[in-house]
């Protein structure tokens, strides 16, 4: 029977929908829950353990108790063995750091993590590539190329590591961003290592890369081009990015790097805003679009640094309302790819699969398909 250590760290991505863009430190963690934000982690770790329930493969789970994997575990009728103990409600990262090196010493096979870049550090910082890993995304800030494409394709690979279909493993990047910088519009990115995972590049989200000097020219002009379409009487709700950075100065409009912010008739409604900020705006505007960039790199529009941009958020505005934008430059690195979508919510995943015409210039654009 294989085993598999599974690690949920339960406060991943809180900050997400709230504007925090992360979770790291206790303090975040009390802000994040007094602007009203609620834990989503456990419900993505639930798809993927769903998914190997459901395979009929012969399995035990090792854990840590309640919150941090065995409530869900036994919620999706899994064969579940306990190891070491927590303090219920806080958390840390040396409790997932123990988690790790207790699964290795019990003789676990893969060690599955739910969360997101912190999380692999820990992993990592624990077991290095001693054993191998995969995460199942669930974090604000995913640059680590250790994670599956979503939590859906995070059991899938499990089920086929499992089976024996995926016979190899790889080394593969652990990226973390210093969350205090972020939160001021600094993105400062470092490598910390490595983590071994299945080596299937299909179902592994890439590293995520960083824009090029050469998008300069692309990006000058698509953004002309947007501010100048903008439609009068529209709420628009202008994803984070470098890209929506330029849109905004081609506006004259503050711009919140790496948030959210609305804007209606080319004057700021508000910057950096939550879920709740962007619901409460849709009650009063009419109409309303969505502009996102494309994460370099990795491909995704939706899931990755934009949770504010939730799956409610979405369903009310409508995919027909849906505007992506990238740079020529990143589109080549794409590719063969596709581009890729996880709010959380399976059936708003599979509402917006499709092809996007993604615009890459002045009246320029090229047609993607877009998958769960």
């Amino acid at each position: 029977m294989k085993k598999i250590g599974f690690i949920l760290n339960p406060i991943a991505g809180i900050g997400g929908k709230v504007g925090l863009k992360g979770s790291d430190g206790l303090d975040t963690l009390a802000k994040a829950l007094a602007l009203g934000a609620k834990p989503e982690s456990s419900n993505k770790a639930k798809v993927a353990l769903q998914i190997v329930s459901d395979s009929g493969e012969e399995v035990e789970i090792i854990t840590y108790p309640g919150e941090m994997g065995e409530d869900v575990a036994l919620e999706c009728g899994l064969k579940v063995s306990v190891v070491g103990s927590i303090d219920k409600g806080r958390t840390t990262a040396d409790d997932t750091m123990h988690a790790a090196q207790d699964f290795k010493e019990a003789g676990a096979d893969i060690i599955l993590f739910a969360g997101g870049d912190g999380t692999a550090r820990n992993v990592m910082d624990a077991v290095g590539l001693s054993i191998p890993a995969i995460g199942i995304p669930a974090g604000c800030k995913i640059h680590s190329a250790v994670y599956a494409i979503n939590p859906k394709t995070a059991g899938e690979l499990i089920v086929q590591y499992l089976k024996g279909k995926i016979k190899d493993n790889r080394e593969a990047e652990v990226m973390d961003i210093n969350e205090d910088l972020f939160r001021q519009n600094i993105l400062e990115a470092k490598l910390y290592g490595y983590l071994n995972i299945p080596n299937e590049r299909k179902m592994v989200q890439n590293l995520k890369s960083g824009r090029g000097y050469s998008e300069k020219g692309s990006i000058e002009m698509l953004s002309n081009y947007i501010a100048e379409n903008l439609i009068e009487n529209t709420l628009y709700i202008m994803g984070p990015g470098s890209t929506m950075r330029s849109v905004m100065e081609k506006l004259n409009l503050d711009n919140t790097l790496l948030g959210v912010d609305l804007v209606y008739n080319r004057e700021i409604i508000k910057n950096d805003v939550t879920e709740h900020d962007i619901l409460d705006a849709l009650e009063k505007y009419n109409t309303a679009k969505i502009i996102v960039t494309v994460i370099g790199g990795q491909g995704y529009i939706f899931g990755r640094g934009n949770q504010q941009i939730s799956a409610d958020v979405i369903s009310m505005v409508g995919r027909q309302n849906i505007i992506i934008t990238a740079s020529k430059d990143k589109m080549i690195s794409l590719m063969g790819c596709k581009l890729y979508i996880d709010t959380g919510v399976e059936s708003v995943n599979k509402d917006l699969c499709g092809y996007y015409k993604v615009i890459t210039g002045y009246e320029d654009y090229v047609m993607f398909e877009a998958t769960d």
